[in-house]
């Protein structure tokens, strides 16, 4: 007989020494074997400077539900894990520890600093790894990749070197937009937008022939010095008499021409826009169509540069409001009006974003773009909920070329070098020692480095190997599934998938299940600032990783935002805590030692119902996962454990598991020990290390539950007559105990009790469960109601109609006086609550929580006086 499993469970003691016997046992390994379907999944690579949230948490437990299923079901699984550098996040982790050291990486130099780098990421880079496995992540640790790795470099190259030959990678002037705080360019992607408070500034700009004035509204004075035309709408008859004249440039004293153009519109400001097209995308299509001059005034730093007249070496907003004094005291300034606009902001710093002209490199969108929508469209990429495939379309039919280059030192180096002396770029997969068109000897690299997400949207085939053919690649891709939040559609599923299209000329993945975002109880976002947010290994530790996981999991649905509860935790602890105590039970009774079905014919009742139960739940919870419905899924599980297993099942066998007849006791402990191996197949996805740890001390065949096969749907255990005939029974019970509860008999006190049915047989079969666990001294089943109703209470369940005498279970003037007792404290608790919450103080200014708890405490006594109520008219 296996090990007896302890009094009490201790995830502690268990999730250790369980995750270390499936890595002994290489239970994780993926390996293609042509003989299984393949499934396959590529981690999103959390980045090397993380630690694990409670993002990443559902992210994992939502890709491990799904492999640990799909192993079971006997496919040949891959969950490939890794990391990613985090350009920005990393290089800012690293600088943060040279300002310590009085340096910055300057000091240091490029390639110092870059081995100070990666020194930083072989030390705390496997921190989210090792966490990862504490909540029990079954990838293929052995084939972990990282996005600097020496394949993954290899990879970024070839990828960059295939689009620039296609022409579809390009260097360019172009508005992008730019951090001063972080000093690099940003992709659209990158940049957060929020509204804020504003004004409109009204300037005037004189004609040059003093024909009269231009009054243009603007919202950033600070880039007027790089102003270089007027643009008005060639339909608004106002400004016809001046396109083609000249203005001049308030303080800079400069000429600037007035053009006609329709971006310019006629209902906003006065009608006349001043046109920067170094430092707004719109000005600058204006300019090139119009040949206007660019002049950039804000340099790098977010400061005026030599441009800028005499505000050079000021900040932007110091500017602004120098500027703005300026105009006024020089009587430019008509007026000025509040005005609240969209702001970019950084997404990882939260400062304001500066469009700006600079040399960058570009992937154009438009010819990817086309591909990567008709895939989508045509569902040969799915997206689970469908409503993010809009999402999805509507940004990639309104794409703009990607800027990729990032003015940092920790990422790909771009693999361009410019001739010193001809002024040609080489792009190579190889370092050149010459120029590829003058021959000259004198190259220098391009400084930038690419932007983090290019190497992630090489992640779902760069992972298996290309560009080389290889076996992994053949086998495993396109991958199954890609698990992420809804927050990074664009950063990186989009990327994916136009990557995958044109390089692979493959789709990545067949579906996305998009998930939300974990918040906490008030439904706000976690965060540093709100110092709300709850550390998943902190849960893990107290509650135990599947209690952690099962909370993430129940009531989850794809696409949506979850709250997180920690009450929850504890009551998936209680949950675990169930099955530990129904397995140890199950254990303790067993004197078989295979876990076989017998024969339907030695089947009872109460076995066929839960067989049939069971099967159903099979099918059902196979649906679900393979629909990524996965907390539907966990629901239904969890009901069948706690309600149909727990309370019902095992009760019903008692009475053969204590009896004297060994062949009855032995098919009660067959089909109890069938379903809780079952059951525990079901929950392993979810709750893996319990699962486990309870399946090696029952009989078992095979060594790792993890591994088993999953349980099939089986015709032949369809009984449903008999589970039908079966819940009738159980109604009658719960209907008996439910009104014995409400007149407060207790379980010793029993009675007759008269059954009157029109199916007599079911009963009959039923009659000794009714007799225990409906505290019955005797059942008699009748066709007929008794000719005597006194003194009889009355329970009508579907398929019969219970008759129990009151007089022998209560005293009922005692009774009623009793309820009237609990009556008067109810009606004094509620009308104390009702007088707190209708004090408008105490509402105002009482924290929410409290306002919130004496609202519950007021519902709870309602109720409590609606049941006394129903009791006593019982009674009566």
């Amino acid at each position: 007989m296996n090990q007896e499993l302890p009094k009490v469970y201790d995830p502690k003691n268990v999730e250790g020494r369980i995750y270390q016997m499936w890595m002994d046992g290489g239970c994780f390994s993926g390996d293609p074997d042509p003989k299984k379907p393949p499934f396959s999944i590529v981690m999103p690579p959390p980045n090397v400077t993380g630690q694990l949230h409670m993002g990443h948490a559902l992210d994992s437990a939502l890709q491990d539900i799904l492999i640990r299923f799909k192993r079971m079901q006997g496919y040949s699984t891959l969950w490939l894990p890794g990391t990613d550098h985090a350009g920005i996040a990393t290089q800012i982790k690293v600088e943060e520890e040279l300002r310590k050291e009085g340096k910055t990486r300057y000091d240091l130099g490029r390639e110092k600093f870059l081995e100070r780098v990666w020194e930083w990421k072989n030390t705390y880079g496997h921190r989210i790894v090792e966490q990862q496995k504490k909540i029990g992540v079954s990838c293929d640790w052995n084939r972990s990749r990282f996005t600097m790795d020496e394949g993954c470099s290899k990879d970024v190259r070839e990828a960059f070197c295939e689009l620039y030959d296609k022409d579809l990678i390009y260097k360019g002037s172009r508005i992008i937009n730019w951090c001063p705080h972080c000093v690099t360019a940003l992709s659209d992607a990158e940049v957060e937008y929020v509204e804020k408070p504003g004004h409109l500034w009204y300037i005037r700009y004189p004609m040059t022939d003093g024909s009269g004035d231009l009054i243009i509204a603007t919202t950033r004075p600070e880039t007027m010095m790089g102003d270089t035309g007027v643009a008005v709408n060639p339909a608004d008859e106002r400004f016809k008499k001046w396109v083609g004249k000249t203005c001049i440039l308030p303080i800079m004293n400069r000429e600037i021409p007035v053009v006609a153009d329709d971006y310019a519109e006629l209902e906003f400001g006065t009608g006349a826009v001043k046109m920067t097209p170094a430092h707004d995308p719109n000005d600058f299509e204006v300019g090139l169509r119009h040949n206007l001059e660019v002049i950039r005034v804000i340099g790098d730093d977010g400061k005026i540069n030599e441009n800028g007249g005499p505000y050079a070496g000021m900040d932007r907003y110091e500017c602004r409001e120098a500027i703005v004094r300026d105009l006024e005291a020089q009587g430019y300034l008509v007026k000025v009006e509040p005005y609240s606009h969209n702001i970019g902001t950084c997404y990882r710093c939260h400062s304001d974003v500066e469009p700006l002209i600079s040399a960058q490199w570009f992937v154009k969108m438009e010819p990817l773009a086309k591909e990567a929508l008709r895939v989508v469209r045509e569902g040969e990429v799915r997206f689970v909920p469908d409503r993010f495939a809009k999402t999805y379309t509507n940004w990639m039919e309104n794409v703009h070329d990607w800027c990729i280059s990032r003015q940092l030192w920790w990422g790909h180096q771009i693999p361009a070098w410019y001739c010193d002396d001809c002024g040609h770029i080489n792009v190579s997969r190889k370092d050149p020692t010459q120029c590829e068109k003058c021959g000259s000897t004198h190259l220098t690299r391009d400084p930038d480095v690419l932007d983090t997400w290019f190497s992630s949207a090489l992640w779902p085939f760069s992972t298996l190997g290309w560009p080389e053919k290889t076996a992994d690649l053949d086998f495993y891709y396109p991958t199954s599934v890609m698990v992420t939040g809804y927050d990074i559609i664009f950063f990186w599923v989009a990327r994916m998938i136009f990557s995958g299209c044109e390089q692979m000329k493959k789709i990545p993945f067949h579906t996305v299940l998009i998930h939300g975002l974990v918040r906490d109880e008030k439904g706000r976002k976690m965060s540093k600032s709100l110092g709300n947010g709850i550390d998943p290994l902190e849960m893990a530790e107290k509650y135990g990783a599947d209690a952690l996981r099962f909370n993430l999991i129940t009531g989850n649905s794809p696409g949506n935002d979850t709250r997180f509860y920690t009450e929850k935790c504890e009551a998936m602890r209680n949950f675990a805590n169930k099955i530990w105590n129904a397995s140890r039970f199950v254990q303790m009774n067993l004197t078989i030692d295979r876990c076989t079905l017998p024969p339907a014919e030695q089947l009872e009742l109460e076995d066929r119902w839960v067989l049939t139960k069971l099967n159903t739940l099979i099918r059902e919870v196979t649906e679900n996962l393979d629909n990524y419905e996965i907390g539907v899924a966990s629901a239904k599980v969890y009901d069948f454990i706690w309600d149909t297993y727990c309370d019902w099942y095992i009760e019903l066998t008692k009475t053969r598991l204590n009896g004297e007849d060994s062949a009855r006791r032995q098919v009660a402990e067959s089909v109890l020990c069938y379903v809780l191996t079952d059951i525990l197949k079901l929950l392993h996805p979810f709750m893996p290390f319990i699962t486990e740890e309870i399946w090696q001390a029952l009989p078992h065949e095979g060594e790792f539950l993890m591994t088993s096969q999953w349980p099939r749907y089986q015709e032949k255990l369809n009984f449903s007559a008999e589970a039908d005939a079966m819940e009738d029974v159980m109604d009658t019970i719960k209907g008996v105990r439910a009104r014995r509860a409400e007149m407060n008999v207790p379980p010793s006190k029993k009675a007759e009790m008269i059954l009157m049915t029109a199916a007599p047989q079911i009963f009959r079969q039923g009659e000794h469960f009714i007799k225990r666990l409906a505290y019955a001294s005797e059942v008699r089943i009748v066709a007929a109601p008794p000719e005597d109703m006194t003194g009889l209470v009355t329970i009508v369940t579907h398929r019969a109609t219970a008759f129990i005498p009151l007089n022998e279970l209560v005293n009922i003037q005692e009774e009623l006086e009793r309820i009237g007792k609990e009556r008067e404290r109810a009606e004094n608790g509620l009308r104390l609550t009702e007088e707190k919450l209708s004090n408008e103080k105490f509402v105002a200014h009482a924290p929410e929580t409290v306002v919130n708890a004496e609202r519950e405490k007021a519902q709870k006594y309602r109720e409590l006086l609606k049941k006394l109520d129903e009791s006593a008219e019982a009674m009566k």
